[in-house]
């Protein structure tokens, strides 16, 4: 009765379907109170049959802010409407899938999204379940009566059970956290102005930074690449490593970033630039372990530093939508798509190892500092 389909409205959803009079609202309300206490930003959206107000006390969407829904989203035939109170400026393209950590909708049971059925009490849903006009039906939820339902061969949970079936939800979600690839990403693609030759190339250590670096990633990543400039092709080639070379010209770091995101949409990018001559294992795993994939990027941020670190990032497959738009809005910053994005922002455990080299001057006091057994 499962199958995975590709998300309709947020890479986290699921549905809550059942007849009118089932307890939808009731149960998606004590849900998003859950996982609010839980520590995330959950969603809301529900599509209805007739003309609605919204945000009116008593209302679901009403009921559904109140319980700790960060975005609502509501619909009819002849309109829809969102309110967002994430204190981010977003549009509504966006409002849905980057502002909130999952997303919760309340019917549309005729739609392939991943859900929770409400068995009602005359059980009339059940033949529409049988039939295959309800799919991809996760569990069935009850009023304490479960004959008729072991049948069906799904969990089943008591509609108070909020514990089991939030703890079966996060298990779902997870469950999708661990099938998202991370792939690693070099950024190498830059014209080293300032230090006047490649600095992908410069040796502080044994191997060069593009090779060290991309070794680095590979601790933590199924794949790694490096991202680069069509005519750098032949140079970084002959390292043996895979290339995504850019195909949004001109865009600096962004222009790298959405180039491996247009190549692998399905993953997230762990991306770290080729300047990072003090970067090391520990930095990268604590990253890794700190990773957050319900927020749009896991970034380092220094406690005095007002912004987070963003070339050496998790950046989550939601944030490539967000990233475009800022993009069409002329805003190519990487560093203030994260200022104004929900993110895990991580201290990194010695603060030098972001401590990037782009000078002469700067370069040989590095090398100078190696050699004797120094670190930033």
């Amino acid at each position: 009765m499962l199958s995975r389909e590709r998300a309709m409205f947020h890479p986290f959803e699921i549905a809550c379907c059942g007849l009118s009079g089932s307890g939808k609202t009731t149960l998606l309300t004590r849900l998003l109170h859950q996982f609010r206490n839980d520590g995330h930003e959950p969603g809301y959206f529900k599509h209805g049959c007739h003309r609605f107000d919204i945000d009116r006390p008593g209302k679901d969407s009403f009921l559904a802010r109140q319980a700790g829904a960060v975005t609502v989203m509501i619909a009819d035939p002849e309109k829809e409407a969102i309110i967002s109170g994430t204190h981010r400026t977003i549009s509504a393209a966006t409002a849905v899938s980057e502002a909130c950590d999952m997303l919760f909708i309340e019917g549309l049971k005729e739609l392939p999204t991943p859900k929770m059925v409400l068995v009602d009490a005359a059980r009339a849903i059940l033949p529409m379940v049988e039939q295959g006009a309800v799919r991809n039906v996760l569990c069935l939820v009850h009023d304490g009566g479960t004959e008729e339902l072991e049948r069906f061969g799904l969990p089943l949970f008591h509609r108070d059970d909020i514990p089991g079936i939030s703890g079966f939800v996060n298990g779902f979600f997870t469950d999708i956290v661990n099938s998202l690839p991370l792939f690693g990403l070099v950024l190498a693609g830059g014209r080293s102005s300032r230090m006047g030759t490649d600095k992908a190339m410069l040796n502080y250590h044994a191997d060069n930074q593009l090779v060290r670096t991309a070794a680095l990633l590979k601790g933590c990543c199924s794949k790694v690449f490096v991202s680069c400039r069509q005519e750098q092709r032949e140079t970084y080639g002959r390292h043996q490593l895979p290339l995504i070379t850019d195909t949004y010209l001109d865009l600096g770091p962004l222009g790298g970033l959405l180039s491996a995101q247009r190549r692998h949409p399905e993953a997230a990018w762990f991306v770290a630039a080729c300047d990072f001559p003090y970067l090391d294992g520990a930095a990268i795993s604590t990253l890794v372990d700190r990773r957050d994939p319900f927020r749009s990027a896991t970034a380092f941020q220094l406690p005095d530093c007002k912004r987070p670190e963003p070339l050496c990032t998790i950046y989550e497959p939601k944030s490539r939508l967000r990233l475009l738009e800022r993009h069409g809005g002329g805003d190519d910053s990487l560093s203030s798509f994260l200022s104004a994005s929900r993110i895990m922002a991580v201290a990194p455990l010695n603060p030098g190892v972001l401590c990037n080299i782009n000078g002469q001057d700067e370069m040989d006091a590095a090398i100078k500092s190696m050699k004797k057994g120094g670190r930033a």
